[in-house]
């Protein structure tokens, strides 16, 4: 049997995937499995015992080379050669995870016999496919995505996310904490406070402030992650009193799993690492304003969503002009749910 699974962004939707792979393992323990995902998000994917073959889209990029004029025959090559591939075995199960126009036309593209996704309409996805479910957008993402496996007769048990952490990943971030000018030896604060969505952040001062007690009150240093050690993270750094370190830029994102497996706790905005950090066990400390917590919120227990109940939350929205969601978050809240959770952890090790 032959299955394809498409889920091609963002890191958070893969990582929400992953108990429904861990569930279609167990019912077709024979299937060859295939997994069709972004070159974003492809690294949580790669050297996976359970999938048997990956497939990168870098769509955005040929997009942006065909467009732009640049390598546009090292483009036009590389999209055959994923569509080549992409119809090389006769897929008797295609599940579109995604439910976008970019995954149907994958789904379509794919040939396969059996085509299965959620009964919407949106951006046409519904339209390739020729089984449906409905779905449940009162369900957090996790149990939505498992929603599927289930329509398929698939036992799916207490949700698991494996990664294919490896030796070498623990090795880079051992070598990286050594090479850090604060003491990471009894426990650190990983921090993430970027987000693609402008609503999604938090103020910078008041991360500064949190983070400057963590380290003088806790005694614990901080270490902060992200694609890019410059922007937030840069200004955060500078405005802070005690010393602190950054991982941004540095690790993958397997190598970022293995750093959070290591942390006391992650202080985060509602993100992709916020995702990751609670698939590898570390309780999370999040802060949310727009979006919903129980939709998208850390999964499992052990982790404390700080957010205002506002009339107008969740909005959903990427632009506002009061932002007060987030601003209404204070420092003394984020940092006593620091503290809390690094208790909890420092007595469960």
């Amino acid at each position: 049997m032959n299955i394809l699974i498409v889920k091609l962004s963002a890191i958070g939707d893969v990582i929400h995937t992953l108990p429904s792979l861990a569930a279609l393992r167990r019912c077709y323990p024979q299937a060859h499995i295939s997994w069709v995902v972004e070159e974003a998000a492809a690294d949580l994917l790669a050297d996976h015992p359970m999938l048997d073959r990956v497939l990168v889209s870098r769509r955005k990029r040929w997009m942006r080379d065909l467009r732009e004029g640049r390598s546009r025959a090292s483009a036009l090559r590389e999209i055959r050669e994923f569509l080549r591939a992409l119809r090389d075995r006769p897929y008797d199960l295609v599940i579109d995870f995604h439910g976008l126009f970019k995954s149907a036309v994958l789904v379509f593209l794919s040939g396969g016999k059996r085509r299965l996704g959620y009964d919407s309409l949106q951006e046409g996805s519904g339209l390739v496919l020729n089984e449906r479910i409905p779905e449940d957008m009162n369900k957090h993402a996790v149990d939505r995505y498992l929603d599927l496996p289930r329509h398929l007769g698939c036992e799916t048990g207490e949700p698991e996310f494996p990664i294919a952490l490896q030796e070498p990943h623990f090795e880079r971030v051992a070598a990286l904490l050594a090479s850090f000018a604060v003491d990471t030896s009894r426990g650190f604060v990983a921090v993430s406070p970027v987000a693609y969505w402008e609503t999604k952040l938090w103020d910078e001062a008041k991360f500064a402030a949190v983070c400057d007690r963590i380290v003088r009150e806790l005694g614990l240093p901080v270490v902060f992650t992200g694609e890019s050690p410059a922007g937030p993270i840069a200004r955060i750094r500078a405005l802070m009193q005690a010393p602190s370190a950054s991982a941004a830029g540095e690790t993958t994102l397997r190598e970022l799993a293995a750093l959070y497996r290591e942390a006391s706790v992650l202080l985060t905005t509602d993100s992709g690492p916020m995702h990751l950090a609670a698939a590898v066990g570390t309780p999370v400390v999040a802060l949310f304003g727009p979006t919903s917590p129980e939709r998208t919120g850390p999964y499992g227990e052990g982790h404390v969503v700080i957010r205002r109940g506002m009339d107008c939350s969740p909005c959903f929205r990427k632009a506002c002009e009061t932002l007060q969601c987030m601003k209404s978050i204070t420092v003394d809240e984020v940092f006593e749910a620091v503290n809390e959770k690094t208790l909890s952890r420092s007595a469960s090790r």
